[in-house]
């Protein structure tokens, strides 16, 4: 046997090479949808027989969620999510007060997304971090039933341990809690805030489980960059802040990094419930069933109230759900798109869509900070300036303190708020939550955070870009190849 395995193992070798590298550029070719991944992976695995099948199957297989959470009944269901028939959204609705255009971004929203667009709702911006964090503890000081909280990262620092504090103390006086950390989140800090909390007897999860070691590895890039708190099942939190002192005043002074972060009551706040329930369930395999979780029925405010949507994204069923929000949204503009990001990468489709909005007289302005907390990523952002500049968008760096905020305003009535930069980690890889906001009031007030930013900003050129070094020019193009990494 072994003397024939010596002679013939050259024939074996490329029999298994031929039947893997057969089967992995069959599914590639079959199951991806970006024609120009299914090429890549289909040219990987034939240059590379064995290794380019053995990194096919490690990384270009989408198996994170779907095979755990198909066995299980949706969560909405088992949580009892109330059904808010009298927040119904009706289209001729917002025709009458917005065009006949966000009607038709609300049928896309309709289609492409799990949750509805709902009235009856309330949003308060909380513009730094210091109010966030003090809106945040106060919402946990006064919980009565129940806190669950979701959050990829959550700092072992003086704003991580007071947060903790809190939720201990919570437990203490019999509210029930639950804490879920993204496990690679939860690393940013050493120690983690894990051992601490569950020491003090809360209960925490971290969110797809160990990525430093075992069958999990493949997956450590697949990461939850949600922020969802929700307070007795009637306020929510949600945003693009987490949970460190970097963004205090009170601690990090002056250099105190910027984020914007909300407060959220109304009918929504169940859609951000079901999505964090959702999570956990993965994460714990725990369904919050118990009556402590029930959601509060909201209090129709006069009038109408803010007309919202949540909008949950990631490498799932919910995939690019984000994209394809805001492609229906840059199609419907006419006199401006205001972004603020702090990390900038959009894909093709994305630009184009910009750059046919600016090209139709539509005012296109891209804030991002001067300084960046990721230099790679703002060598590779800077590499792909030109493709938009060329086509009458602006982009602006706006001075001061690094900002993490991710805004977006179209036409002074539309806003998309959430955790979703306009990169490819946020567009395909991680799993956000984003929030859309038909009401002028609320996005005039993000037009005016975006524009307080511009007002410190200075100007984009060709000009200066082209100026460059040659060698710096290259840079930011050879990191701007390798952008759906960073």
């Amino acid at each position: 046997m072994l003397d024939a395995l010596a002679h013939y193992w050259p024939h074996i070798l490329a029999a298994i090479s031929l039947v893997t590298g057969t089967l992995g550029a069959v599914h590639a070719a079959m199951t991806k949808e970006d024609v120009r991944s299914a090429i890549g992976w289909v040219g990987v695995i034939v240059l590379s027989p064995l290794v380019g099948a053995a990194i096919y199957l490690i990384a270009g297989i989408n198996r994170i969620r779907r095979a755990s959470m198909l066995q299980h009944h949706s969560v909405q269901t088992e949580t009892g999510r109330p059904a808010f028939e009298d927040f119904r959204v009706e289209p001729a609705m917002i025709a009458q007060a917005y065009g006949n255009r966000f009607t038709a971004l609300k049928t896309l929203g309709d289609r492409v997304t799990k949750s509805r667009l709902v009235a009856g709702n309330a949003i308060d911006l909380l513009g730094t971090g210091d109010e966030a964090y003090a809106a945040i503890l106060r919402a946990i000081e006064g919980a009565e039933r129940s806190i669950l909280l979701e959050t990829y990262i959550f700092d072992r620092d003086r704003i991580g341990l007071r947060i903790a504090a809190a939720l201990v103390a919570a437990v203490q006086r019999g509210v029930t809690v639950r804490v879920l950390i993204d496990a690679v989140g939860a690393r940013y800090s050493v120690p983690s805030i894990l051992g601490h909390l569950r020491k003090r007897g809360v209960t925490v999860d971290v969110f797809n489980g160990n990525v430093i070691m075992g069958l999990r590895l493949p997956y450590a890039n697949l990461r939850t960059h949600r922020k969802i708190i929700i307070i007795d099942g009637a306020v929510a939190f949600t945003g693009g802040m987490n949970i460190r002192e970097g963004f205090a005043r009170e601690f990090a002074g002056e250099l105190a990094g910027r984020d914007t972060h909300f407060r959220v009551v109304g009918p929504v706040v169940a859609d951000l419930f079901a999505i964090a329930a959702e999570d956990w369930r993965f994460a714990s395999d725990e369904a919050l069933t118990d009556p402590c979780w029930t959601i509060t029925d909201p209090v129709r405010e006069q009038g109408e109230g803010v007309l919202m949507r949540v909008v949950a994204s990631g490498p799932d069923r919910n995939l690019e759900t984000n994209h394809k929000m805001l492609m229906g949204a840059f199609s419907v503009a006419r006199r401006s798109i205001r972004i603020m990001s702090p990390y900038f990468l959009p894909d093709r489709e994305l630009i184009s869509a910009l750059i046919t909005a600016a090209r139709r007289g539509v005012e296109v302005d891209i804030v991002i900070p001067a300084k960046n907390n990721l230099t790679l990523v703002d060598h590779a952002m800077t590499g792909q300036f030109d493709q938009l500049l060329k086509h009458y968008c602006r982009i602006w760096r706006a001075e001061g303190t690094f900002d993490h905020s991710k805004l977006l305003s179209v036409d002074g009535c539309w806003a998309y708020v959430g955790s979703s930069n306009l990169d490819p980690r946020s567009l395909r890889l991680n799993f956000e939550v984003d929030i859309e906001v038909l009401d002028t009031t609320f996005s005039t007030e993000i037009e005016t955070r975006i524009g307080h930013a511009l007002a410190n900003a200075s100007a984009v050129t060709l000009e200066n870009l082209r100026a460059r070094p040659f060698a710096l020019r290259l840079l930011d193009r050879v990191l701007w190849l390798g952008s759906p990494y960073l």
